[in-house]
């Protein structure tokens, strides 16, 4: 195997670095190499995912051995993959116009004509790098040259699914609508990525893409693409439509903020750019499952700042945990962090907050609404999970499960006495501790002490996704233009302006921005009960001490069951 850069980031990854420049021959070692681990069905992983030239392995810091895995990457001999790793798919596409609102300007940039930029984009062919941003989302390159406009200044806050854009050397295509800060040259009917199918992405690292021009009446939905042994099928397979055949019913009076359904995330599928996504708070969902005897895996709901009204069609045992947002139940006081009965018909409503950010409310036998990709946790971003991918809203019908056996005298009432630590809402700031992140070595060495003088503020501008830190130091980013790159939870980003952003549940899978440190996973779930207006700051901790508590936290919650 050529010679490679493994290190470790945070408690729970490994990123293999090759030691070369960024070329198809480099990452089609780095396609190889994730195909290989992920043949090898290792114990502990949870996700193996190839970009530009790097590597980056998730898995369990309880279950393997950073060292045993490093060891295993380098007995893999990917020195010469040979020709292409993938399948030739050609793209459809109408540019300029309605569909291709940039064309003008990449014309202007280029000093030619809009005809010779389609030109210039559809006369060569390309590779898909990696997968990452959205689930499906392609990364693909190079571009001609004198067609590279950079990135927009301002992204613009909707792209159209199927826009195809160009950013530098890079070129790609948007699944869905989303934000985007790529120049849009025109639009293809392609379906790129739909959970039903098997894969669930139309692309592959590895493929080859080519651009066909199309006139607009030609851009027919649904249109198959020309691809050579595609192998993608149809599943079975609902999105999120609740059983109206449940034995046992919530109904949603009042949706509160944001309010969704969360399970333990949607692992194995990064390398199809499909977020993790899961609860914010980990040992609080944990917990609350453990009070009403479920599995870990049970789904629960999340509720934000703003609670939801419930009303419970059968008999049920509930638990809430995290922050406390005043629950009450038929009028009266519910006590947090123990197991409640609710008759037929009782509501649960939630007031002012009185201290952290999200309750984790789990019900006996778990939220039943089908598992998309394996997972029940809701995605807003991507339309993925819960109920048709998105927050709860007035007049939804939870399913659940079957009524269980009492919890009120399991083994997870009994010890959450021993729990005060655990799910104890932060007060209006907290201190994290922090690990180097994976680019921590490009920044200026004062960056990280720094960061560690400062005191920040979370921003209004937050959510699921990160948090955006403003009023501490504004911390100097390497110069130049990061390729994009896998982001890993808790990552602490650092943008041009200098203004951190604290990744969090719902992150990207990829992003391009440099990681200067990544949150501790022990102290994650202090993060998720930060609210805006809340201040934090960091203090660097050694992978051994990070290990210490997150095994000493594990060991609490393990003795609940």
């Amino acid at each position: 195997m050529p010679e490679v850069w493994i290190r470790e980031v945070g408690e729970s990854a490994l990123v293999v670095e090759f030691d070369a420049k960024i070329d198809p021959a480099t990452n089609a070692r780095a396609v190889a190499l994730a195909d290989a681990l992920r043949a090898r069905r290792m114990t502990g992983i949870r996700d193996v995912i190839s970009t530009f030239r790097s590597v980056a392995v998730f898995f369990d810091p309880f279950v393997a051995d950073p060292a045993v895995l490093a060891s295993e990457v380098r007995t893999i001999d990917v020195r010469a993959p040979g020709g292409s790793s993938g399948r030739l798919v050609e793209v459809p596409v109408t540019y300029g116009d309605e569909a291709g609102p940039d064309l003008a300007d990449i014309a202007a940039f280029a000093g030619c004509t809009p005809a010779e930029v389609v030109e210039r984009h559809a006369g060569r062919l390309y590779r898909v790098y990696m997968l990452g941003f959205l689930p499906g989302y392609p990364y693909m390159a190079m571009v001609d040259e004198r067609i590279a406009v950079p990135r927009r200044a301002t992204p613009r806050v909707r792209v159209p699914a199927g826009s195809v854009a160009i950013a530098g050397r890079q070129t790609g295509i948007y699944p869905r609508e989303s934000p985007g800060g790529w120049h849009i040259i025109g639009r293809t009917s392609l379906t790129l990525f739909d959970p039903k199918s098997s894969p669930p992405s139309l692309f592959a690292p590895g493929d080859e893409v080519r651009f066909v021009p199309v006139a607009a009446s030609g851009l027919a939905p649904g249109l198959p693409p020309a691809a050579s042994g595609s192998g993608r099928t149809t599943v079975p397979l609902e999105l999120g439509a609740p059983d109206e055949r449940a034995t046992r019913v919530i109904t949603v009076l009042r949706s509160g903020l944001l309010t969704t359904i969360q399970d333990e995330g949607r692992w194995g599928w990064q390398h199809q750019g499909v977020p993790v996504a899961g609860p914010m708070d980990p040992r609080a969902h944990r917990l609350a499952n453990a009070l009403v005897g479920n599995s870990r895996e049970a789904a629960t709901v999340e509720a934000t700042l703003v609670g939801p009204e419930l009303r419970f069609e059968q008999e049920a045992w509930i638990a809430m945990t995290g922050g406390n947002l005043q629950p009450t139940l038929d009028g009266g006081d519910a006590p947090m962090n123990a197991p409640v009965r609710c008759r037929a018909g009782s509501v649960l409503r939630f007031g002012a907050r009185r201290s952290g950010a999200r309750t984790f409310i789990a019900v006996d036998g778990g939220i039943r609404v089908p598992p998309v990709l394996g997972s029940r946790a809701t995605h807003v971003p991507s339309g993925l999970g819960g109920i048709e991918g998105r927050a709860l809203r007035a007049g939804d019908r939870l399913p659940l499960a079957r009524r269980g056996a009492d919890p009120s005298r399991g083994r997870g009432v009994r010890g959450v006495a021993r729990l005060p630590s655990v799910v104890g809402p932060p007060p209006t700031g907290v201190r994290l501790r922090i690990l180097p992140g994976p680019q921590a070595d490009g920044f200026d060495p004062a960056a990280f002490d720094l960061l560690q003088q400062s005191r920040y503020t979370i921003s209004p501008q937050s959510d699921r996704m990160g948090y955006r830190l403003s009023g501490g130091a504004r911390l100097p980013a390497p110069a130049g233009e990061m390729i994009s790159d896998v982001v890993f939870p808790g990552a602490l980003q650092i943008p041009p302006s200098g203004e951190p952003i604290l990744l969090m549940a719902d992150r990207q899978t990829t992003g391009g921005y440099p990681q200067l440190a990544i949150v501790i996973a022990a102290d994650l779930p202090l993060a998720a009960q930060l609210a805006p207006g809340d201040r934090v700051e960091f203090e660097a901790c050694s992978r051994s001490e990070a290990m210490t508590a997150l095994g000493a936290q594990e060991g609490q919650l393990g003795a609940l069951g």
